[in-house]
């Protein structure tokens, strides 16, 4: 996906700031839709698709991340979230709820620019391909890798850009553990103990996906000492 066309949705409360937000990601190239509120989102949602969602977590009624949660049971939108709250059990809670990122208040623009790309680069590309599919197979579960999507019986299962860009890295090498340093850096976040417990949470997340038992890994192992593996059948 180019950054250039994607359409983004910016959940914002404050007025100024959602101003502000629209007409700088405007001006680098994005199509931009804004909403006041948890409500006026779901309103927006309901006839639209976006690329990417920017959500504010301290808003009046439906916070932000009761609102990621939520999305999460029928949307796989990537989910930024903005949050004034710089505590990592806040952050963390957000990642459990299903968002892709969060960036803390106040922040810089440009970085949040390089977010959103860095986000809308690790979702799948989805190309015509005549050769077969190439298929891992998990118990009850088919991960196509060529397409980047995931099978239980004839239902899709909806993975996170995130999630899909997890999928994607152990895909490619499965059987060999991969470090959560080299987890990070794949996924194009900065270094740092804080940055590998969200890969932790991510993980945590993907397992609920693909294993019978997530407190019991038999796909999805952790390898003590080296990081993840993809075991598959």
């Amino acid at each position: 996906m180019s950054e250039l066309d994607a359409h983004l949705l910016i959940v914002d409360d404050d007025e100024r700031i959602r101003d502000l937000l629209k007409k700088f990601l405007m001006r680098n190239g994005f199509l931009v839709t804004a909403a006041r509120d948890a409500a006026h989102a779901r309103r927006v949602l309901s006839g639209l698709d976006f690329d990417l969602i920017v959500l504010d977590v301290m808003m009046p009624g439906e916070d932000g991340v009761s609102l990621t949660k939520s999305l999460r049971q029928t949307h796989s939108t990537p989910i930024m979230l903005l949050t004034a709250r710089g505590e990592t059990e806040h952050r963390i809670s957000g990642l459990e709820a299903g968002a892709d990122d969060y960036l803390a208040k106040p922040f810089e623009p440009k970085e949040l620019l390089l977010r959103i790309n860095a986000i809308l680069r690790r979702m799948p590309e989805t190309t015509a391909q005549d050769t077969a599919p190439k298929i891992l197979q998990l118990g009850p579960i088919r991960y196509d890798i060529e397409r980047g999507e995931m099978w239980q019986g004839e239902e899709l299962v909806r993975l996170t850009a995130t999630e899909s860009q997890l999928m994607k890295i152990f895909s490619a090498q499965p059987g060999e553990p991969v470090s959560r340093t080299k987890l990070v850096e794949d996924l194009g976040r900065d270094r740092g103990q804080a940055q590998e417990r969200a890969v932790d949470v991510q993980i945590t997340r993907l397992r609920r996906k693909i294993e019978p038992n997530p407190k019991q890994p038999r796909y999805l192992q952790t390898v003590r000492g080296a990081g993840y593996m993809l075991a598959t059948d």
